[in-house]
């Protein structure tokens, strides 16, 4: 990781502009080094994993190379999101479910992918979540006692940990798309086998990211009721709306962190218990984030590009 922050040349460096939370030039690869670690892991320790999915993270890891460098045209990374999703989603789930899951499936997996990317403007928030999130994916396959699955998604975790280390506030380097959109795809995936191999309902891996569902999904909902673009670059996330508020990287990395290891220490507990129960916490949930984002509204002050 060490290397890839020496590295300065001016392809790589993500420069400040209106719409950024930094001010001076990061090297924006360190998802290179985050997915090496956590491959070379799985390698080291023979971890299981479709074919399927080992393709499917180094075309979306190539695909966003290419885009941290030389900006590919948002339609035909799109093109290649969703390729991807409906290739993984057909392999994984043909065999036994119909078309109609396949293509929600499909549509689940493209939106976590660019869900990452858009999540990933603090310094440490993207990096601790995958470290959260992977890590409690992968105490719940051990608990479950899938050994193998344990050890794929706390090499994730293990990896996300080394990252964060350099991630944090002031951060000395960014994921990139490179790293954002193969963690969000795996995010998805490796829910998706978690709940194919019945370690976990549906619930959990939808609780367990809930933070980040729920602001990117909210403020994209928001975004197209406006009519606003909604690839172009902004700063309308909660998230960022609370670096702006004064709250800074910082402790807005540390209260993100605080929301995802409840809504992920929730999961593990509903997880094998009655479905009204699974409901109830589900609605609990809502009712909290949806208190969140009420207060932010309702508070909103316009950050400099809307004064």
């Amino acid at each position: 990781m060490i290397w890839f922050i020496q590295w300065k040349t001016s392809a790589v460096l993500d420069y400040p502009n209106s719409r950024s939370l930094h001010t001076d030039p990061v090297p924006r690869i360190g998802g290179i080094g985050l997915l090496f670690g956590a491959i070379s892991a799985w390698l080291t320790f023979s971890v299981l994993l479709p074919v399927s999915v080992w393709l499917s993270i180094g075309v979306l890891a190539g695909i966003s190379i290419v885009d941290d460098i030389c900006n590919v045209p948002a339609g035909y990374r799109l093109c290649v999101h969703m390729l991807v999703a409906l290739g993984c989603s057909v392999v994984l789930l043909f065999d036994l479910h119909g078309w109609l899951l396949i293509i929600g499936v499909t549509l689940v997996v493209v939106w976590m992918s660019n869900l990452f990317n858009f999540m990933d403007g603090s310094d440490g928030l993207a990096g601790g979540m995958v470290f959260i999130g992977f890590g409690f994916y992968g105490l719940m396959a051990y608990l479950s006692g899938d050994i193998n699955f344990a050890v794929a998604n706390l090499s994730v975790a293990a990896a996300a940990f080394g990252f964060l280390l350099h991630n944090f506030h002031p951060a000395r380097i960014f994921l990139g798309d490179v790293g954002a959109v193969p963690l969000g795809y795996l995010a998805a995936v490796m829910g998706l086998l978690g709940w194919l191999n019945e370690l976990w309902s549906l619930w959990v891996p939808i609780l367990i990211f809930s933070p980040f569902i729920v602001d990117a999904t909210v403020t994209l909902i928001k975004r197209l009721a406006r009519g606003e673009k909604i690839w172009r670059a902004h700063r309308e996330h909660y998230y960022q709306r609370m670096v702006q508020s004064g709250l800074g990287h910082k402790n807005t990395a540390l209260i993100g962190y605080g929301l995802m290891l409840m809504a992920g220490a929730s999961a593990v507990w509903v997880n094998g218990q009655a479905m009204i129960t699974q409901w109830v916490v589900a609605v609990i949930w809502g009712v909290i984030y949806l208190g969140l984002m009420l207060m932010a509204d309702l508070g909103k002050k316009p950050y400099a590009g809307e004064r």
